[in-house]
């Protein structure tokens, strides 16, 4: 019996969805643009934390030293910030090293390799560039470059700079950027959804009118809420299913195009990350889409049964 009904329900709400036409059409639009703007967010939080993701790969504690520095003395300072815990692996430069990228990252600027040249002498120093196994972790190495081990008071003097603090001020603008965006795409979301509830609740509204001597006849023949009821709700399901699939036809075009051009500038291709999570992605927006047809619906011939 419960499954005649549910077939019955089900029947009855394709054929109201149908029947209703430019309505039912409106309803689904709406969704679309709401669903729209659920997955643009999740595009969106994607590419922040990709970038995210590639500044942090990218950012290391590097030290840099002055000219007149013991090769011994880095060497020693090297093997001590080996033996931390934090350290993934350290990458050691030498003044020829640092002098040969410093010409081929100046090779056209002639002005710059003349003063070299005039020079004579090699003014650049050694460095290491030290990489922590997670970015929280390059406080605690700079800690330890200030504190006062032997390595550290022999090499403290040799020492120029430490580049510690600039990285970490791009992170973490970067990271409050992405807060920021995940908060305001919060915000814009709740905005659309509560929109799209407000107009497919009149659009369910509506369509209950249309069907209110077939709802009124129901109720003579002792038909209960939950079978009158049942049909908009279906009709609430079938909003969200087909604004869910429009919404991911959208975007298939919209990424493929996209990831062309957003490739080189945020190293993330919005069309291979649609592809590869595409069934996630799909079920985030089926399951918004379904859960505001249905509260819509639910809303709707609640308030009506209730006269």
């Amino acid at each position: 019996m419960f499954w005649v009904d549910v077939k019955r329900i089900m029947r009855s709400g394709i054929t109201s969805f149908k029947r209703n036409g430019i309505v039912s059409i409106a309803a689904v639009l709406i969704t679309t643009i709401t669903l729209s703007v659920i997955a643009g967010l999740i595009f969106l939080n994607a590419i922040l934390n990709s970038s995210l993701a590639d500044i942090r790969d990218k950012v290391d504690v590097t030290i840099y030293f002055t000219s007149t520095a013991q090769e011994s003395t880095i060497l020693d300072l090297k093997t001590s910030l080996q033996k931390l815990p934090e350290v993934l692996a350290i990458d050691y430069v030498t003044r020829e090293q640092a002098l040969a990228t410093f010409k081929e990252r100046h090779q056209n600027d002639y002005v710059t390799l003349q003063a070299l040249e005039e020079i004579g002498d090699n003014p650049l120093g050694a460095s290491l560039n030290v990489k922590a196994k997670e970015t929280s972790q390059y406080e605690t190495v700079v800690k330890f470059l200030e504190g006062d081990s032997s390595a550290v008071k022999a090499a403290s003097a040799s020492i120029d700079k430490i580049n510690y603090y600039q990285n970490k001020a791009v992170i973490d603008r970067l990271s409050v950027l992405a807060s920021g965006a995940e908060r305001l795409g919060f915000i814009l979301s709740f905005i659309m959804v509560a929109i799209s509830i407000m107009i497919t609740f009149t659009t369910v509204r509506l369509a209950i009118f249309i069907a209110r001597e077939e709802i009124g006849i129901m109720r003579l023949v002792g038909a209960g809420n939950r079978y009158i009821r049942g049909p908009f709700m279906m009709e609430g399901i079938i909003y969200g299913i087909a604004a869910s699939m429009i919404t991911m036809l959208i975007f298939y075009p919209f990424t493929y195009w996209m990831g062309n051009h957003l490739a080189d500038f945020f190293g993330m291709n919005l069309f291979a990350y649609y592809k590869s999570n595409f069934f996630q992605i799909f079920a985030i927006v089926l399951g918004s889409g379904i859960v505001i047809g249905v509260i819509s619906s639910w809303i709707a011939i609640s308030r009506y049964l209730r006269k």
